[in-house]
């Protein structure tokens, strides 16, 4: 029997899916600088529509990274275009977010030997430190101290004191983008995945958007969860500790991933997290332990974490009876402590629960906090590369919606929109754990 026929087919599949990724990629690049031409609030339309288009450009090339065998020459071409799509918009002024302009400004400030959390930025205190490149752009300046946790803080000191300058803070985004992508990589080799899986990040419209386009500090986040999920995966319990603890100290909600990574009568992983969480608060203690939490009270209360408005279940149960927001919130901590038990006890046959269990916690949480904003559902992306959830995938398209918050944000129309985002979510998800059973 002839050993070339299985080796031609090969061949001739590894270009046609060659062929098609190219194809999706072109067109992916197009759409990505038809995006950028968005520039004022009723220009957002225009670019949910350019993210309409990409979805299913975007599913395909899932589609061809799913099925192929682990290809070098497919992981290479991938991720070649995956650099093309963020230089396409990294030099383009930041549209669907400011918050960049205050990483900046914080690292100034540090720069300055100044506390970040002891001034708001139109203190006078801070007036020699005023720019019209970025001062002008940050937002709530004139009421709200920083918000971002110690590690942030070090990354923007750090990226400044090479350039204080929107690109140059979007290029250190994409260099832990980078870092994550090395991490999802080594992990799928060590399951046994194909590599060129890692595109079902690299690739995602929500994670290039958000890094590159608006430069957001969850890419941080990102980078030190997959570096975390490495690290659980090497039995290395200080450093999951140690990493999962960094990027807590980046957007604080990460710590929801805590019952993942812990395994039960081990200590060294929570004595880690710990110890590293007081360690990066140590060198912001002068203003006073309160003070070091920034304006995160003033923002709960902003975003409506207080009256409960921005709470979608909670939405919902009060168009029936008036549910007070403590009681939601008790709820909460409930669900999320009975699904950190359920995680807890779950048998480990795989050895890819523990990812498995942090996709599941990271999903809940977000269902239960439902944000008002897209970059929120990024810490997501990286575990579709192991389980490919169609519920999840929703999820992080759908979250573009809430840019639709622009043109409204009145009650009716928020709970409109959080129910076309989460509503399908629940029922593809049911959908998928009753095929499971």
């Amino acid at each position: 029997m002839s050993t070339h026929a299985p080796r031609t087919y090969e061949r001739v599949s590894l270009n046609r899916t060659m062929i098609a990724l190219s194809a999706c990629g072109i067109a992916m690049l197009v759409l990505y600088r038809m995006g950028v031409r968005a520039k004022s609030t009723p220009d957002i339309v225009w670019f949910l529509k350019v993210v309409a288009v990409q979805t299913p450009i975007y599913l395909a090339a899932v589609w061809l990274s799913l099925r192929s065998l682990d290809s070098r020459a497919v992981l290479f071409a991938g991720l070649i275009f995956a650099v093309l799509f963020r230089l396409s918009i990294i030099f383009s002024t930041p549209y669907l977010s400011d918050d960049i302009y205050r990483y900046i400004w914080d690292g100034r400030v540090q720069a300055a030997r100044i506390n970040p959390y002891r001034y708001v930025p139109a203190d006078e205190a801070l007036a020699g430190l005023r720019d019209e490149k970025i001062y002008p752009h940050i937002n709530r300046r004139d009421y709200a101290h920083t918000i971002y946790p110690p590690v942030a803080e070090a990354v923007y000191f750090l990226t400044t004191r090479i350039s204080e300058s929107v690109t140059w803070m979007k290029l250190t985004m994409v260099g832990f983008e980078a870092i994550a992508v090395w991490a999802i990589v080594q992990l799928l080799a060590s399951f046994g995945f194909a590599r060129q899986r890692v595109l079902l990040y690299a690739w995602h419209p929500l994670a290039v958007w958000e890094f590159a386009g608006s430069g957001h500090l969850d890419a941080i986040a990102v980078a030190f969860v997959a570096l975390a999920l490495l690290a659980r995966r090497k039995n290395l319990e200080s450093g999951s500790g140690v990493l999962l603890a960094c990027a807590t100290l980046v957007k604080l909600f990460p710590v929801v991933l805590f019952p993942a990574f812990f395994k039960r009568w081990r200590w060294k992983m929570p004595l880690a997290f710990v110890a590293t969480v007081i360690a990066a608060y140590l060198p912001y203690l002068s203003v006073g332990p309160a003070r070091v939490l920034g304006f995160l009270p003033g923002y709960a209360s902003e975003r409506g974490m207080v009256s409960g408005d921005q709470y979608f279940l909670l939405s919902v149960g009060r168009q029936l009876f008036p549910v007070p927001t403590v009681a939601y919130l008790i709820f909460a901590l409930i669900v999320l402590g009975a699904v950190s038990i359920w995680l807890l006890q779950s048998p480990h046959t795989s050895g890819l629960e523990y990812v498995r269990n942090g996709l599941i916690i990271a999903s809940v949480f977000l269902l239960l906090l439902a944000p008002h904003f897209s970059w929120y559902f990024t810490l997501l992306i990286p575990f579709l590369c192991f389980i490919p959830s169609i519920a999840v995938f929703y999820l992080t398209f759908a979250s573009f919606l809430l840019y639709l918050t622009w043109l409204s944000d009145a009650p009716p129309q928020m709970l409109l929109l959080k129910a076309a985002i989460f509503v399908p979510f629940l029922l593809l998800g049911g959908i998928e754990i009753w095929r499971r059973e």
